[in-house]
């Protein structure tokens, strides 16, 4: 039994063979039962010519025009050498459907030409048959039924083929052309918030890190603490600038390394900001380190960074502790700070934050737990994220 496949040129050999086969048994099968017993010599000989054109009709479309010609020259040959009943009993089958794919197939005059041969071939049959003019009133529906239309229908498939491929074609061109455009209007766009972002953050976040500095240089040698403050606010705004070029890269569609957002391997810088703002910051690593996706990393990045924001913001000079568990289905996040008496009372209200974690960490299923242990003083925040199964070694 065939098998399905999705190559259209196997599906179309098939269906070329499984037509030829058709017009073989049709053929074949008027032959024989018209035939009289036993088949002489010439019989089977006639026989045969029809089987082998017939199943030519199941080769390349090339040589549609090669088929055709062979056609006729069976349909003028069989009441050329038979007597009757076979003299009647030509290829008519093969004749219809080698007309259709001369159409179909063949363009310019080779096209013509075997239609003008089928054509004649046709009226010359006729006169075979009949042993010389016989009914000339039915000559034009026999050149016309078994050459011109199958022809004309042959051209007109091809033709309305090629139409709907055009039509394809012109949509498939707007469908592109539509996707380009919106394309465009985005990066526009993109650009545009690029440019206000880098004309109003830019230029304030600057602003800072030029004061702080300005500042720093002009203290008293012996103001140590306030020193180390000014000198980690310009830190700070300098971070600041270069994940803001990130962003704006990022904005622009510059994909390059150098646009590229930070992941776990910058955690690290992180925590050296919130130490020189004189903050203890602890980072705890447990479990096997496995590789992550950077999208994933990004996102971890982002979570410690708004965690030890919060923890700037919120926590008292105790300092913050991150862990970070790498498990077999799992990777869990937590952060633990103390907060003072007054803020651990009204911690509730400070969503805007935590809101952003939920976001991030529901991007990739990941849970988000936050809130005061019981002892009312130590801040907690955990995001859990599932992982695959690792592989074996």
């Amino acid at each position: 039994m065939w098998r399905r496949t999705d190559d259209p040129r196997v599906s179309l050999t098939r269906q070329s063979l499984l037509v030829a086969l058709v017009c073989l048994f049709a053929d074949a099968y008027v032959y024989v039962i018209k035939a009289p017993l036993p088949f002489s010599g010439m019989a089977v000989v006639g026989l045969l010519l029809i089987v082998v054109v017939d199943l030519a009709l199941a080769g390349p479309a090339r040589l549609s025009g090669v088929v055709a010609v062979a056609h006729t020259g069976v349909y003028i040959l069989i009441p050329l050498v038979l007597e009757r009943p076979l003299k009647f009993c030509g290829n008519d089958a093969g004749m219809m459907i080698a007309a259709y794919r001369a159409g179909a197939w063949l363009v310019g005059a080779p096209a013509f030409a075997t239609l003008a041969t089928m054509a004649l071939g046709l009226v010359a049959t006729h006169f075979a048959v009949h042993d010389g003019a016989g009914d000339l009133k039915a000559l034009p529906f026999e050149v016309v039924s078994g050459s011109l239309l199958p022809w004309l229908v042959g051209r007109y498939t091809i033709k309305r083929r090629a139409h709907i491929a055009e039509l394809d074609q012109r949509s498939e061109r707007e469908r592109r052309d539509a996707e380009e455009a919106l394309a465009r209007a985005i990066a526009a766009e993109r650009s545009a918030i690029a440019r206000d972002l880098h004309d109003v953050i830019a230029h304030h976040v600057s602003a800072i890190n030029l004061h702080a500095g300005a500042a720093r240089l002009g203290l008293d040698k012996g103001n140590a603490p306030l020193a180390t403050s000014l000198s980690a606010v310009e830190t700070a705004s300098r971070a600041a600038m270069i994940d803001l070029r990130h962003l704006l890269d990022l904005l622009h569609g510059d994909n390059t390394d150098s646009a590229r957002q930070p992941g776990l391997d910058n955690l690290d810088e992180l925590f050296e900001g919130v130490r020189a703002a004189g903050i203890p910051a602890r980072l705890t690593t447990s479990g096997v380190p496995r590789a992550l996706p950077e999208s994933l990393g990004i996102t971890l990045y982002r979570i410690v960074q708004e965690m030890l924001t919060n923890a700037l913001r919120h926590g008292d000079p105790s300092g913050v502790d991150v862990e970070l568990a790498f498990r077999e289905d799992s990777l869990a996040l937590t952060t633990t700070n103390r907060v003072p008496a007054l803020v651990g009372a009204r911690a509730e209200g400070h969503r805007r934050g935590l809101e952003g974690i939920r976001n991030r960490a529901r991007l990739f299923h990941g849970v988000t737990t936050c809130g005061l242990d019981p002892d009312g003083r130590t801040w907690r925040t955990a995001v859990a994220f599932p992982l695959e199964t690792a592989p074996p070694c």
